[in-house]
C-alpha cells in the first residue's frame, strides 16, 4: 500500500515514540507530541501501539490512497472528510485505491494522528522514524506493508477511547514536579505559578510552548550551569515569562529550570489551541510515575 501527499499542510510529519538514547551528542528525540492520540490509533488497528504515524496540524495535508488499507485518525478534530464525505474518528475506517482524504477545520484540539494498519517502510535514522526538521511535501509517497491483524472490535476499546479522550482534553490544572530551580524563585512568583492562570501564544510549536502571564523572578540574580532538558521542562525566559519544552526541544539549556509537567499530563499540553488558559499545581514522582503506569495498563489489558 501507499500514500501520496497531493497537497502540503503546514507542518505535517511522520512520528513514533521517538530517537532516544543520543541527547548526550545533541540530537533531540522528537516523537508524537501527543503519544496518547497515537497510541490509540495504532491500538485500535491492532498495531504495536509505537508504531510511526502521521501527525497532522492544521491547514493539513491532502492523501490520496494508491491501494485499500485500513487507517484510524485520532487527536483533534479537524473534520476529516474521505471523497468529500465526513468520516469518524476514533474507529477503523476501510480506504480504497484511489480515495481522497483531507481536513476541512479545526473543532477542537490541535494536532490529529493518522495510523495505518501494516508497517511503514520509510527508512528509519538512528532507530526511529521520526522527522525532525523534514515535513511532508507534495509528491511524497509513503509505502505500507499491510498487516494481516484484524482491527479491534470497537466494543472493545470504548472505555479505553473514554480514558484517552478525558487524559488529553480534560479542563484540569498541569502538574508539575518542582526543578533545581524552584527554591530560587521569590516568595510571590510561586504563589503566581500555582494561583494565577498563564496564556499559551503565537509562539508555540514542537519545540516549546511559551506563555504570557505574571512576570516572574528569581530572589536574586544567578547563572546556571547548562544541563539536561526534556519535553515537560519549564524554563524561566530572561523576560520573565515561561516556556515549556516540547518533542523538538533542546537538548540542554542554562535557563533557569523551574520543574517538570509530568508525563500524561504532556498531551493535553500539546492540545492547546493558542490563547488557553491553564493553571498549575505540584505533584510527586510517586503520583506521576502511577497516573502514568494507569494510563499504559489500559492498552495491555
Amino acid at each position: 500500500m501507499s500514500i501520496t501527499i497531493i497537497k502540503k499542510g503546514i507542518s505535517d510529519s511522520i512520528q513514533d515514540a521517538g530517537r532516544y538514547g543520543y541527547q548526550h551528542i545533541g540530537i533531540q528525540p522528537g516523537g508524537y507530541m501527543d503519544y496518547l492520540s497515537a497510541q490509540l490509533a495504532n491500538f485500535i488497528l491492532n498495531n504495536p501501539i509505537s508504531n510511526p504515524v502521521i501527525e497532522i496540524h492544521f491547514p493539513a495535508s491532502t492523501f490520496c490512497f494508491e491501494s485499500a488499507n485500513t487507517i484510524c485518525i485520532t487527536g483533534a478534530n479537524f473534520v476529516p472528510v474521505l471523497n468529500e464525505k465526513s468520516v469518524a474518528m476514533q474507529t477503523p475506517l476501510q480506504v480504497k485505491k484511489g480515495d481522497v482524504l483531507k481536513f476541512l477545520q479545526p473543532i477542537h484540539g490541535r494536532i490529529s494522528y493518522i495510523a495505518f494498519k501494516g508497517e511503514l517502510l520509510n527508512d528509519k535514522w538512528l532507530n526511529s522514524f521520526s522527522y525532525f526538521s523534514k515535513r511532508l511535501e507534495v509528491g511524497a509517497k509513503l509505502d505500507i506493508i499491510n498487516s494481516v491483524a484484524t482491527p479491534k472490535d470497537p466494543d472493545s476499546f470504548n472505555d479505553l477511547f473514554e480514558k484517552i479522550e478525558t487524559a488529553v482534553f480534560k479542563p484540569a490544572p498541569f502538574q508539575f514536579i518542582p526543578g533545581p530551580a524552584w527554591k530560587d524563585l521569590d516568595t510571590s512568583s510561586i504563589q503566581q505559578i500555582l494561583n494565577t492562570g498563564f496564556t499559551t501564544t503565537l509562539q508555540s510549536n514542537r519545540m516549546g510552548f511559551q506563555l504570557k502571564g505574571p512576570l516572574l523572578n528569581l530572589m536574586s540574580p544567578k547563572s546556571y550551569l547548562s544541563s539536561a532538558v526534556t519535553r515537560g521542562t519549564m524554563q524561566l525566559l530572561p523576560n520573565g515569562e515561561l516556556i515549556i519544552l516540547m518533542a523538538d526541544h533542546q537538548t540542554i539549556g542554562g535557563y533557569p529550570n523551574l520543574g517538570q509537567i509530568i508525563l500524561v499530563d504532556l498531551p493535553r499540553f500539546a492540545q492547546l489551541g493558542n490563547d488557553s488558559i491553564i493553571h498549575f499545581s505540584l505533584t510527586n514522582v510517586d503520583s506521576a510515575q502511577q497516573q502514568y503506569q494507569s494510563l499504559q495498563n489500559r492498552f495491555t489489558n
